[in-house]
């Protein structure tokens, strides 16, 4: 049974999967996690993420389970399993083919970004120089994963491109895992401006807690990230935050240089014993892995938050919003979800 009187989501994880981490979301009282299935991998590739994703599910039915509907959140805390859902980082996955989207929807997809880094055949990436927004495919895309309750994700894309997706998509998005570019300027990050524009569209932040997002790297303080917390829920209201750890653990080095240069170049700047990029940086001390959400409880507590608020932050404010954007649309009007 679940270990806490608030649903606990981690919006985004990609680990090297294993049974240690299955039984640490347990220990961690985790009660449903989006997981990356795809990062640069076509349809065939990511079809076979989800098979292996069906061999642990196979293996593990006691700890974890694949997460098709909001309901399942709740099948998690009373079963005291981790739901599992998909979601690709890049639309890649779908190819040059908009019937995929419907195709991996039905497979389990519930949430796709428009691009990661670069320029994609729907948006510009956060390290484009030149930001043209969603393209004539993306706006088509966009509308698709609207209909069959697919989020739009927009973590690694430019301002513009981000923009745009809230503004065309007829139901919230979501940005899952990334910080406020005003505590740190990574490219990563979000502006005020597009924090206003995603609250007041009824959608949601995830808080990432890789090195490379947080002020200070590796010796980001809980206090430093909690006190940044309670100033984007002054931005954006306590009801559209939640978590997204962007939690890469167990991962070899050698898996940065597939995250961020796939088979698009042939340079290898990003990957292992890179002197500007040294793979994976350490964890802040305060988060591990899945067994210490109990340490952001706990720094949001100092924080001033109240318990309903934390409650909200660490998982019911996701809890909805999965409601809300995982069932095929009735009606996409924003309304919805006030």
């Amino acid at each position: 049974m679940s270990l806490h009187l608030h649903p606990r989501i981690d919006a985004l994880q990609y680990a090297n999967w294993s049974e240690q981490i299955f039984r640490q979301m347990r220990a961690g009282g985790v009660d449903a996690v989006h997981v990356t299935i795809t990062y640069h991998e076509n349809f065939r590739e990511t079809v076979l993420n989800i098979e292996a994703w069906n061999r642990w599910f196979e293996h593990f039915p006691d700890l974890i389970f694949q997460g098709y509907t909001a309901d399942d959140i709740e099948l998690a805390r009373q079963t005291g399993r981790t739901a599992i859902f998909f979601g690709a980082q890049n639309p890649s996955c779908i190819e040059d083919d908009i019937g995929l989207v419907e195709i991996l929807h039905r497979l389990g997809l519930r949430f796709m970004q428009l691009t990661y880094n670069n320029q994609s055949l729907l948006a510009s990436g956060c390290y484009e120089a030149e930001d043209t927004g969603l393209t004539r495919m993306g706006r088509e895309v966009v509308a698709e994963m609207n209909r069959i309750g697919l989020v739009v994700d927009m973590s690694h894309s430019g301002e513009r491109s981000t923009l745009d997706a809230i503004a065309h998509s007829s139901r919230p998005i979501a940005i899952t895992h990334a910080n406020p570019a005003s505590w740190h300027p990574a490219l990563r990050n979000k502006s005020d401006r597009v924090l206003r524009a995603l609250a007041e569209s009824g959608g949601m932040l995830g808080f990432s807690v890789y090195p490379h997002h947080l002020r200070g790297g590796s010796a980001c303080t809980l206090e430093d990230f909690c006190t940044m917390i309670a100033r984007t829920a002054d931005l954006m209201g306590v009801e559209r935050i939640g978590i997204g750890t962007d939690l890469c653990q167990d991962q070899p080095d050698s898996v940065v240089d597939w995250m961020r240069a796939g088979r698009w170049t042939k340079q290898r700047e990003y990957g292992e014993g890179s002197a500007d990029n040294p793979g994976f940086p350490p964890m802040p001390e305060w988060f591990h892995d899945n067994r210490d959400f109990g340490q952001i409880e706990d720094g949001l507590r100092a924080a001033g938050f109240s318990a309903p608020d934390i409650g909200a932050v660490m998982g019911g404010n996701w809890a909805r919003f999965f409601r809300q954007g995982f069932n095929a649309a009735q009606e996409t009007c924003r309304e919805a979800a006030q």
